[in-house]
């Protein structure tokens, strides 16, 4: 049986571009945009779009 395309290793370059970013990664977003400040909620985040 083949391997899937999406198992195969490969270059970087055909990888697609990740959608969603785990919490971590919008709270270090919105403070860099500095949409949080220290003390608010982790929980209920605005939404964010990965940067480009």
């Amino acid at each position: 049986m083949s391997q899937h395309n999406s198992f195969k290793v490969g270059s970087s370059a055909g990888r697609k571009k990740r959608n969603v970013l785990k919490r971590f990664e919008r709270v270090e977003l919105l403070r860099k945009r500095e949409q949080w400040n220290e003390g608010d909620r982790v929980t209920g985040l605005r939404k964010t779009k990965p940067a480009e």
